[in-house]
């Protein structure tokens, strides 16, 4: 049992801006609701790397486990795979597009996966307005971080 969702939005940051928060795991916190706790190897985002995380409140946060399957640099795309609680999995396919020096379109995949029987049903049914929710947010989240870092400084 699967449910996919692909938002994507406009960013008035350039494309290098966008590329930069993503690939860096250790700072995802700065924007998403995942706190990095360790990274298999440590640094920015690599083929094969494992990032482990936190997700939710502080002290009753859930693991969270991330394994990049593509860097792709030159292309600004990324695909990785999630683990998470109750048997959850979120394939990712994140690709960025620059529209002009200033902006760039960011279009965020994903395709979360359920454990069988009564379990995922129960997950899916539970995590149903954050299915939908939740891409969409993290997208924005994302927006306004790489938004933030290009805004001219006063």
């Amino acid at each position: 049992m699967t449910y996919a969702s692909c938002p994507t939005a406009v960013v008035d940051a350039p494309v290098e801006v966008v590329w930069s928060l993503l690939t860096d795991p250790a700072h995802w916190g700065d924007f998403y609701d995942v706190r990095a706790v360790g990274g298999d190897p440590p640094g920015p985002a690599s083929g094969g790397q494992v990032v482990s995380a936190r997700s939710g409140p502080r002290g009753l946060g859930l693991g969270v486990s991330f394994r990049f399957t593509l860097i792709d640099p030159v292309r600004f795309r990324f695909c990785l795979e999630a683990r998470l609680p109750m048997g959850m999995t979120v394939a990712e396919d994140m690709n960025c597009m620059a529209i002009d020096a200033d902006h760039c379109r960011v279009a965020y995949n994903c395709t979360f996966g359920f454990a069988p029987g009564w379990r995922g049903a129960l997950a899916r049914r539970l995590l149903g307005r954050e299915l939908r929710s939740g891409p969409v947010d993290s997208l924005r989240r994302l927006k306004a971080a790489a938004e933030r870092r290009h805004a001219p400084r006063s």
